[in-house]
């Protein structure tokens, strides 16, 4: 046992430890509450069996005051304390169901029945008395004194009645006395029967509550030692385990506070130390990592440096270029319709000015691109029906010829209500309707599913174009990265920055001759 604690982790000895120790405080807890439900139980019982005596006591004297006086004040007391008693027994007989409360009240039972008759045979010698005395004009001298000794001594007084007035052994009153000589005698019988009863209920209770109290006391002079036993060499050993495992951890960090990162020896055990030397010996990879982390994200932060300026310098460069590109394309405009009505220009001529129109237009939206791409301003929301936006871009795309040779189709309901910007989001379709139609080289099905939950709008426009290659997909919402020969990487960028301005979310599935699918999440 002693071997299987020397290998078990510091948190099991710990753990085992504090069982045990729980397990013995909740014996000896539980213990101590048993026992002590068992003396509170034998004291009210005790409280009983000494009401009892008590109770007992009070029914003999006043019996004897009965028999001495005769008073009839003592026979309404004899009754009332057999009643009391009667009900303490009856009303603790089944908390207290002994054979000694059962034999008590059978006995009370008797002595009640037996006082009773005595009560009843006192009524009757006074009623025989009274007769005889006036039939017999009686001695005033003997009467008062058999009245009042006839419950102390009947026999004497029946012997005294036949030598007196020469009466026979079946003389009514002969047989009351007789019989009242009978009942006392067995009253008081069962009066010492009743209180002898009542004395070994007594010291039973007695002894009960002894027993229960010594119980507890063993309980508690075995227990605690045990539990202070135990206490004491767990702590003793988790202590020598953790000082020893200690040790090898503070050599760890000394050698690690001086720069040496070596792996260090991991015990057999594989407690908590253990795994933390193990931890020690990985720190100086996960630092080597980290730096290495550091320095990328150096590289990402000048990266996004690069790109504000980059931004700064494209919008700069816009406004600048704007005005004069806008004064070229309404110059060509203009040359365009002097050409058109010349018939003597040459096609050379034709050619060069349309040329020059067409290059206009290209520079005016690379400049309208970058504008975008470094437009700070927030969207301006408003409440405007999505369906209705997509379907206009389509149109507008299908009037100009753009979509020639694409099948378009649109699953949505008629009214699909949002917050945004109406003007960005047109710009959004426009940009990923361009190059899902590049992608499929004026041929192919483009399709748009606007689906609703309660909180977001979620658009899938996916196209059968000949897809992104899989090392591409990263790099598609980088700013001026395209795979197009005439493209400048603006407009991915520009709709990836739209989406973030509206607090959604656009994501991009698409396999190599498959096609691709981009999914929008916005807000509602």
């Amino acid at each position: 046992m002693m071997i299987i604690y020397e290998h078990m982790s510091l948190q099991k000895k710990i753990m085992l430890s504090f069982l045990i120790s729980s397990a013995i405080i909740a014996i000896l807890a539980i213990s101590a509450f048993i026992t002590f439900v068992e003396i509170r139980k034998e004291i009210r019982y005790l409280e009983l069996s000494d009401t009892l005596r008590s109770k007992t006591l009070q029914l003999r004297r006043h019996e004897k005051n009965f028999f001495l006086y005769g008073d009839a004040k003592e026979i309404k007391s004899v009754y009332s304390y057999i009643e009391e008693i009667g009900k303490i027994i009856q009303q603790n007989q089944g908390v207290y169901d002994t054979d000694k409360l059962i034999n008590l009240r059978y006995k009370m039972g008797e002595y009640k029945e037996t006082f009773s008759r005595i009560d009843a045979l006192t009524r009757e010698f006074h009623e025989e008395i009274g007769q005889f005395r006036n039939r017999s004009g009686g001695d005033s001298l003997y009467f008062p004194i058999m009245e009042t000794t006839f419950l102390e001594s009947p026999l004497v007084n029946a012997d005294l009645l036949k030598n007196l007035f020469s009466l026979k052994a079946n003389a009514p009153v002969i047989i009351t006395l007789n019989s009242l000589n009978r009942e006392i005698i067995s009253l008081r019988r069962d009066g010492e029967e009743i209180l002898t009863l009542s004395k070994n209920l007594d010291s039973s209770a007695r002894e009960k509550v002894e027993k229960a109290i010594g119980f507890s006391q063993k309980a508690a002079l075995i227990l605690f030692p045990l539990f202070l036993l135990v206490g004491v060499s767990a702590l003793f050993f988790v202590s020598r385990s953790a000082v020893n495992h200690l040790r090898i951890l503070t050599g760890a960090i000394e050698k690690t506070g001086k720069g040496d990162f070596s792996s260090l020896t991991i015990p057999h055990e594989r407690d908590e130390v253990g795994v933390l030397i193990d931890a020690f010996n990985k720190m100086e990879n996960d630092l080597i990592e980290r730096d290495r982390e550091i320095h990328k994200k150096n590289e990402e932060l000048l990266h996004s440096k690069k790109l504000a300026s980059i931004g700064t310098l494209a919008s700069g460069v816009a406004h600048e270029l704007n005005n004069p590109l806008n004064n070229i394309y309404l110059s060509a405009q203009v040359l365009s319709k002097e050409i058109s009505s010349q018939e003597a220009c040459s096609e050379m001529v034709k050619e060069t000015v349309s040329d020059i129109f067409s290059q206009t237009l290209r520079v005016k939206r690379i400049v309208s691109d970058l504008l975008e791409f470094s437009r700070e301003k927030p969207p301006e929301l408003v409440q405007m029906n999505l369906s209705e936006v997509i379907n206009t871009v389509l149109h507008q795309m299908i009037s100009a010829g753009e979509m020639a040779g694409i099948s378009p189709g649109i699953k949505a309901a008629e009214t699909v209500s949002i917050s945004a910007d109406r003007h960005l989001m047109e710009q959004v379709f426009i940009n990923l309707f361009s190059n899902a139609v590049q992608a499929m080289e004026g041929k192919g099905d483009l399709t748009v599913d606007l689906a609703e939950t309660s909180d977001a709008v979620i658009i899938r426009i996916s196209d059968t174009g000949k897809g992104i290659a899989a090392g591409n997909i990263q790099r598609i919402f980088d700013p001026f990265y395209t795979s197009k020969e005439k493209g400048t990487g603006l407009g991915l960028a520009i709709v990836h920055n739209i989406i973030e301005k509206h607090r959604g979310k656009i994501s991009v599935k698409s396999e190599p001759g498959k096609g691709t699918e981009f999914t929008i999440t916005l807000p509602r």
